[in-house]
């Protein structure tokens, strides 16, 4: 909104100017969302105690949750907002990349609320049916698809998947490239939820996968910048950046209140969204190799679900007893169950994530 209206000014005064800056933009998108988080948290906390969307604890997770009873959830309402405000006053709305990604927000937002309200307010223990929730991921996942893969002002060759460490490697996808794209972002939403289950563990590891993300579309949105590193030019990718500094301002502004001990839960309503949020702009830059490098941990995570729960079907098919690989999963609550306190399993996923963006950004120059 600021570059609609105020940019246009340039021509009176060459202060204004300011505003065609992604850099300028992108400091100011930080700094709003994170006031605006930090101002609009409290209100919210309160609010959700007073309506009782409250956590209630699963009898399998470990006996120290029983002490995190009655903290209130969907404090992704908080994330939604400060982050919406802030794009919808620094981006471009024009930008058809900024148009996907709301979109993206918006729809997955609304998903995620379901979720909550369903298990928060309307006490349905497992919140939305799993299959109506798949539904509505796959849904938006295939309307951005074929968005992206028969619009030409996104990028071109869009179906190119970039292989890092290697200097113009792809692999041309071609049709698959649709079901590849709805699989990635299901996937990668469905991963971020299930990593969401630590105070500040989802909200601090996407900060880091979120910097690496918008190094990458400061780069291929500037076009010396992507000439000089071999990168693919993408003219919609600087306004990414932007929206992707929003995000981590709005991401620190609640880890305010979503830090050990926590007084607020992301819920569904964030936890959903915002990885949603990232496989569209991995897509959008066509870095989706690069993203699984960021977000390994979410791998990780979900990774350690599908073996837990193959496994335990396995041997109670085959032996008459299910055994599990991990003491519980997904497997943060493993390593609580090995005895380590959860504020130093998120903090050593802190130091696990900024490696794996450090790795990940050491691609850029090998290519």
């Amino acid at each position: 909104m600021f570059y609609h209206l105020l940019y246009p000014l340039a021509k009176y005064s060459i202060v204004f100017n300011v505003f065609r800056y992604v850099t300028f933009r992108s400091i100011g998108a930080f700094i709003t969302s994170l006031i605006i988080s930090l101002l609009v948290g409290p209100a919210f906390i309160r609010m959700l105690k007073k309506k009782s969307a409250v956590e209630t604890i699963d009898e399998d997770l470990p006996e120290r949750h029983r002490l995190k009873q009655g903290t209130p959830t969907m404090g992704g309402i908080i994330i939604l907002v400060s982050l919406l405000i802030s794009s919808l006053l620094w981006n471009v709305l024009t930008n058809p990349a900024i148009l996907m990604i709301i979109l993206t927000t918006v729809w997955l937002g609304i998903l995620g609320f379901l979720d909550d309200y369903l298990k928060n307010y309307v006490k349905a223990k497992k919140g939305l049916i799993p299959r109506y929730k798949l539904l509505g991921q796959i849904s938006v996942g295939l309307i951005l698809t074929l968005a992206i893969y028969y619009s030409s002002s996104v990028s071109e060759n869009i179906t190119a998947l970039q292989i890092p460490f290697f200097k113009n490697l792809i692999v041309p996808l071609g049709w698959v490239f649709i079901p590849f794209a709805v699989l990635f972002i299901t996937g990668t939403s469905n991963a971020v939820n299930l990593t969401d289950g630590l105070d500040g563990l989802a909200a601090g590891t996407l900060i880091f996968s979120f910097l690496g993300l918008g190094v990458m579309s400061y780069l291929k949105g500037n076009y010396i910048a992507a000439d000089y590193l071999n990168l693919e030019f993408i003219s919609s990718a600087g306004e990414l950046t932007v929206f992707i500094s929003a995000i981590m301002g709005t991401l620190m502004g609640f880890l305010w209140f979503n830090s050990y001990p926590a007084e607020v839960f992301m819920g569904d309503t964030g936890s959903l969204t915002l990885g949603g949020i990232a496989a569209v702009i991995s897509i959008l830059l066509k870095e989706e190799i690069f993203f699984f490098i960021l977000g390994f941990i979410f791998v990780y995570e979900a990774l350690s679900v599908i073996i837990q729960r193959f496994w335990f079907k396995y041997t109670k098919r085959k032996y008459g007893e299910g055994h599990r690989v991990f003491l519980c999963a997904p497997v943060h609550h493993h390593y609580e169950l090995k005895g380590i306190h959860e504020s130093k399993i998120v903090m050593r996923f802190y130091i696990v994530a900024a490696l794996l963006t450090a790795v990940a950004l050491s691609t850029i120059k090998l290519r």
